[in-house]
Order: C-alpha cells, then sequence, then structure tokens
C-alpha cells in the first residue's frame, strides 16, 4: 500500500503553532507567554530566509515537484494562506496579553498616550541616545532603494504638503540601542515600557523640521532575504574563501518576504514594492503597528517574579564528588548529564581538568555552535598553551553561526590548536570529544558524545543529554570518526556507534526490522523514537511497516512532522506526539525492545534525508542499564504529559494529549524531580 508523506514546510509551520498555542496558554507566566511569540517570530523569519527562499529557487527553475511530491508554487501559495491566518491568531493572544499585563501594573505604551514628564525623558533619551543614530533616506524616483538590510526594523515616514508628498525611510537602530525602554511612572506601582521606534515618532516632526509639510505620518515595514546557504564546493579556492563569498553574498540577496503595517497608504506601498522588485508572486503581508517581534524574547525582566519561569537550580550528580577527578569517576562507571536540568558547568570542568592534567596528551573537539565568550574553547586554547595536541573540527556551515565560526578558527590557529574546516561535501554535525590520556605507558581514551552542541548558553535552555565513557567499544570507535576527519579517505568499520552518512540509516532500519521479525515470531516488540525532525521518507515508510504489523511504535517529534499517523485504510494509528514547554526538546534519543535485550541510542541527528546521507553524525549506544533507565524515564514521563504534549494527526491539529488523571503533569518538572531525587538534590552555586 502506498504510504503517503506529508510535506515537510507545512508541518513546519504546524509547529511554530505550538508556540502560538503556548504564548495563549493562561497557565504559563504572562512574560513568559510574550517570549513565546518572540520566539515564533524569530522562527518564522529563519523559516523565510532558509525554506521559503529554497523553495522559491526551485520555482523560478520550473522544478514541479518535491521529495514530498508537491509542487513549489502550490506550497508557497499554502505557507502564504497559514502565515497570514497565524497572524490574525498573533494579534488576538498579543493584544491579550497586554491586558493581563496591565492587571500587573505593566504597560507598553506608545507615543501617543505619554504624560507631560514622560514626554520630556523620551524627549531627552531621542537627543542623547536615538538622533545621533539614525540617518533618514528621501525616496527619489530617480534613485534606486539602497540595500535594505535583512531583518531590520524600518520606519516608512511620510510627509504630506500643499504640493507634494514626500517619503523617506528610517532603520530603526535597535541592534546598537535596547527595543525596550522602560520611561518613569507617576503611579509607584507602574511601568511603563515604550519601544524605540515609538521614541523615535515621538520626535518625528523635529527630525524633518528643513521639511515644509502639513502632515507627518510614519509606518512600520521590514524585510527577509534569501540566506543563500547553497554553498558550492570550489577545489580551486579554499573552504574558507567559499564560505566567506557566501557570507557577502547573503547581505545582497533576494528578498523573500515583505511585512507592512497594513495602514501604509497603497501608493506608498507601490512605491516600496517597486523598488524592491516584487511582483504579486512573492510574499507581501499586511500586519499591525509593531514587527520584528523576535526582540520581545528579550521583553524586560519586570513585574513580580511569578510573571515568568524562576531558575531552577541545576541538580547535582551523584558521582561527581570533590577530590575526585571526572576522569577516574568515567574510568569506574559511564556518567550521563541531562541538561539543563544538571549544569553545563561539569563538561567545562572535565576539559579544564584536562587541560591541565599531566598525563592528558591529546584532546579533539568537533564544534558547530558554540558561546560568543566560550568557556569551552577558552579551555582547548588552555590545554593547547600546556602542550597538548589539540584538535578542533569547526563546521564553518552551521546556520547563521559561519562567521562566528571562521573567527573562532583564526584565534585558535593562532594558539597552536590544529583547526579542521569540517568536510567537503559533508556538514559536520556530531556532537563529540575525545580525550588520551597516558596511563601505565598505554593511551587510554575517554569520549564524550552527545545531543546538542557545546554551547554553555543554549545548555540552560535546550534539553540535552551528554554520554562521558572510557569505554573502549565505544571510545575506539568516536576516534574512528576523528580520523576520517583528518583523512577524509579513510573509512573504519563501526560496530557500535551510529555514524551518519556510513551507518546510521542502515542500522536503524535493521533494528526496526528485527523488531518486525519479532512480533511475527510472537515475541514482544516495541520502538520509540524522540527527535526534532521525522521527514525522511523512506525511515517514514518502514515505521509504517513496523506499525501494520503490530510492532508497538511510539514517536515523540517536537519539530518537522512529515509522517502520516493513519494511513489511507485505517487500519491502525500510529501514536505520535509533540513537546513544546519551557525547555526546548532538542535530544534524539532511539530505544528499540529487542525482545528484551534493549538497546538505546542517543544522538546528535534526525531522522530527516540530509541527516542520515549528508551530514557527519553520531549515535552512541547507552550500555550501562542504569543511565538507560534514566532516558527510559524520561521517554515514559513525556508520553504521560497532559500540559505540553500535543497528539500529532494527520491533521495536525496539535490537540493537548489528554491522560486519564486530571492532575496536570508537566514531564519537564517531573524529570527534573526524578533526577534531583537520583543524584541528591541540587548543585549549590550552580
Amino acid at each position: 500500500m502506498s504510504i503517503e508523506v506529508r510535506n515537510k514546510e507545512i508541518s513546519w509551520l504546524s509547529f511554530n503553532e505550538r508556540l502560538l498555542q503556548e504564548a495563549s496558554k493562561r497557565n504559563v507566566p504572562v512574560i513568559e507567554r510574550i517570549k513565546f511569540l518572540g520566539i515564533y517570530s524569530n522562527n518564522l523569519d529563519e523559516f523565510f530566509r532558509v525554506r521559503v527562499a529554497i523553495l522559491r529557487r526551485l520555482a523560478m527553475m520550473g522544478r514541479t515537484t518535491m521529495v514530498e511530491g508537491a509542487d513549489p508554487r502550490e506550497v508557497l501559495d499554502e505557507i502564504e494562506r497559514i502565515v497570514v491566518e497565524q497572524g490574525k491568531r498573533f494579534e488576538v493572544i498579543y493584544k491579550g496579553i497586554l491586558k493581563e499585563l496591565a492587571k500587573d501594573y505593566i504597560y507598553l505604551v506608545n507615543e501617543q498616550e505619554l504624560s507631560e514628564s514622560q514626554g520630556k525623558y523620551v524627549r531627552d533619551y531621542f537627543l542623547k541616545e536615538v538622533r545621533p543614530r539614525i540617518m533618514p533616506i528621501i525616496l527619489k524616483k530617480s534613485l534606486p532603494l539602497p540595500m535594505l538590510g535583512d531583518d531590520a526594523i524600518y520606519m516608512a515616514v511620510e510627509l504630506t504638503g500643499k504640493d507634494k508628498t514626500t517619503y523617506a525611510l528610517i532603520e530603526v537602530p535597535s541592534d546598537v540601542l535596547p527595543r525596550f525602554i522602560i520611561i518613569p511612572s507617576e503611579d509607584p506601582r507602574g511601568t511603563y515600557i515604550i519601544l524605540l521606534e515609538d521614541i523615535i515618532r515621538y520626535e518625528l516632526k523635529d527630525l524633518f523640521y528643513m521639511f515644509e509639510f502639513e502632515d507627518i505620518k510614519s509606518y512600520i515595514v521590514k524585510l527577509t532575504r534569501d540566506a543563500e546557504l547553497d554553498i558550492n564546493d570550489d577545489v580551486a579556492e579554499s573552504y574558507v574563501k567559499t564560505v566567506e563569498k557566501s557570507l557577502e553574498k547573503r547581505g545582497q540577496s533576494e528578498p523573500t518576504r515583505f511585512v507592512y503595517d497594513k495602514k501604509l497608504p497603497r501608493e506608498f506601498l507601490k512605491i516600496l514594492l517597486k523598488k524592491l522588485n516584487f511582483t504579486k508572486d512573492d510574499t507581501i503581508i499586511g500586519g499591525g503597528r509593531i514587527h520584528n517581534f523576535k526582540d520581545f524574547m528579550n521583553f524586560p525582566k519586570v513585574g513580580s517574579k511569578e510573571l515568568q519561569y524562576q531558575p531552577i537550580s541545576p541538580a547535582r550528580h551523584k558521582r561527581v564528588l570533590p577530590g575526585k577527578t571526572y576522569l577516574e569517576s568515567i574510568s569506574e562507571k559511564d556518567l550521563l548529564f541531562h541538561f539543563p536540568y544538571q549544569s553545563f558547568i561539569h563538561f567545562i570542568d572535565l576539559l579544564r581538568e584536562a587541560s591541565i592534567d599531566p598525563k592528558v596528551t591529546e584532546i579533539k573537539l568537533t564544534v558547530y555552535r558554540v558561546a560568543p565568550d566560550s568557556s569551552v574553547m577558552n579551555a582547548l586554547i588552555n590545554a593547547a598553551r600546556n602542550g597538548k595536541q589539540v584538535t578542533v573540527v569547526l563546521e564553518l556551515r552551521a546556520r547563521f553561526n559561519e562567521q562566528d565560526n571562521i573567527e573562532w578558527g583564526n584565534i585558535l590557529d593562532k594558539e597552536n590548536v590544529k583547526v579542521i574546516f569540517g568536510v567537503p561535501g559533508l556538514k559536520v554535525h556530531s556532537k563529540i570529544c575525545v580525550i588520551n590520556r597516558k596511563e601505565h605507558g598505554e593511551d587510554k581514551l575517554f569520549a564524550c558524545i552527545g545531543t546538542g552542541n557545546f554551547h554553555e548558553d543554549t545548555a540552560r535552555v535546550f534539553s540535552d543529554h551528554l554520554l562521558c565513557t572510557a569505554d573502549p567499544r565505544i571510545t575506539r570507535e568516536v576516534n574512528y570518526v576523528f580520523d576520517f576527519f583528518e583523512r577524509n579517505y579513510k573509512l573504519n568499520r563501526f560496530r557500535h556507534l551510529m555514524v551518519s552518512p556510513f551507518n546510521m540509516r542502515s542500522r536503524l532500519i535493521r533494528m526496526i526490522n528485527q523488531e518486525i521479525r519479532n512480533k511475527l515470531e510472537g515475541k514482544e516488540a516495541m520502538f520509540y523514537f524522540k527527535c526534532n525532525n521525522l521527514v525522511d521518507p523512506v525511515i517514514i515508510r518502514k515505521i509504517h511497516d513496523a506499525a501494520r504489523a503490530g510492532v508497538d511504535v511510539k514517536l515523540n517529534v517536537r519539530g518537522m512532522f512529515s509522517l502520516l499517523p493513519t494511513p489511507p485504510d485505517q487500519k491502525y494509528t500510529i501514536p505520535c506526539i509533540g513537546l513544546i514547554d519551557r525547555f526546548l526538546e532538542h535530544s534524539r534519543v532511539y530505544f528499540f525492545h529487542n525482545n528484551g535485550h534493549e538497546r538505546l541510542f542517543i544522538s546528535s541527528s534526525d531522522l530527516m534525508s540530509r541527516n542520515l546521507d549528508r551530514r557527519v553524525e553520531v549515535g552512541a549506544p547507552i550500555y550501562d542499564a542504569d543511565l538507560r533507565n534514566e532516558i527510559k524515564k524520561m521517554l515514559e514521563m513525556q508520553w504521560q504529559d497532559n500540559e505540553a504534549a500535543r497528539i500529532l494527526d494527520n491533521n495536525l491539529v496539535n490537540q493537548l494529549k489528554r491522560t486519564d488523571s486530571e492532575t496536570p503533569y508537566k514531564s519537564q518538572m517531573e524529570f527534573y524531580r526524578f533526577i534531583r531525587q537520583q543524584h541528591g538534590d541540587y548543585e549549590e552555586g550552580i
């Protein structure tokens, strides 16, 4: 029977819809709700920069089919319909949040709502901070429109005089000034906040004092550009130069979306669209007064503490003990860390320890994304200064982090760190580290394999796992991966690790087939997949083969979800959930019952063709039964969630999963409590 596959772009929009759901929940703290609107907006910006940009290029090339069997133009039309519909809901949610904030005496005011004293404060702020940073551009028919920045906020200004109308653009300097400015309040209970663009509006007349006009109005507009992520390898030039050229091109790339205040006069809109070379086939969306809501992710921390999530105190790890080194503990038994429930500082401490350990001779690590002032990178630099051989595999094509990684590469090179700029033709997305230590005259390897980046900032809000092991079955093969990075022609056989693009796809299919055979032989058979994205058509069809055979299948997918759980004959439905909550579910876990001989892997890889075929990804087996049980407990808890888990069905309704219990059950907080119980409460000062 033919199995249909849903278009992944449409499924992604459904994921973003789940963020809107979180923003609308009354049981989510109100400032967290406004942050969810910011995350929704930021996600949508990236979606247009990348996914819509690729669709537009396919459409322009005359491509009529894609992997999912859909016409790019039809998909673009459907995207625009959904985005417009979600935009209406966004506005309703935002207005509701403003009312909720007002109940707590927090007011987001505009330039027309200021008291006399607030107006004086705003004027002083404008003169000292804002005016020196803005340079209006007067639009003229004879002059082309200057290159507008990607995702910057622009104020479209209309000056109406007796004989003519003058149009101008002002870039709102939100890249150098705060978007939100707290202004004085005459009510001691009240907090008043004004947006940067409204401060400019307050002084707009004075800004154009040299013009003769009877009326002046302004409207916010925003442009999103193609991220130009298709980087072709050029054997005639260095890999770094190729990426740098792509970054330069990105600033001048084609626009993919124009968003404007729907009160913008039609004539003004026509002028802007003409100068931007937009056509009726492009994405042009009229919206409200405010754009670039992504800045709302950094909404000021105001009001009582109940208005936002309070930081959790990371749970300690019971086997990380004062006076005992990490490498000693790992030698005795594998360590498994769960972020953010446990602190990422543990990994930084491990690297610091290795950087000064006289017996450690070598450290190797892959880098996809790291923090701006990365303690991980600083520990590696310190290791090199202490005479260790340090190798860093830097992926230059980490989306929107390319420039940062180029700069880190230059810094590391100056510190005598061996830098490998990825692998031509493959993106290095694995999160692995190897430490080599001399013990009793022989090399002993330690390895760390994670599901998330070695990034101390995101580790506070992304839910991930990190395995630290001295098991030679695993450490040897992690070292094989680094051998491949250094000598791309050298390929060892992986018996324990799943490694893309070499054996991960075939291993997953083989283990699914084993569950099918077990079921047909009357044995217990089940598997549970947790990942960010499930879109690969081969894996999807194999999952359906298992469900049709009666295998107990559970799927937990946060983002893109191309699988249709109920096939056309409706003979079964695959249970699927998507979890959106306080922390971003980022870990990938692949669990197989295997007739009681359990197999559980944590991985950097999602179930996408690009991950399985065009990236270097690593999945590590969890051999220790105690550690396996910790992850299984998390999977069980997430399946019981009735507060943040949505049912993923054919229609992507995103209905919250209901359980027999009426008691609210938030799996993330339940797992946090479980980890604290397992490991003995929390770390002081971490």
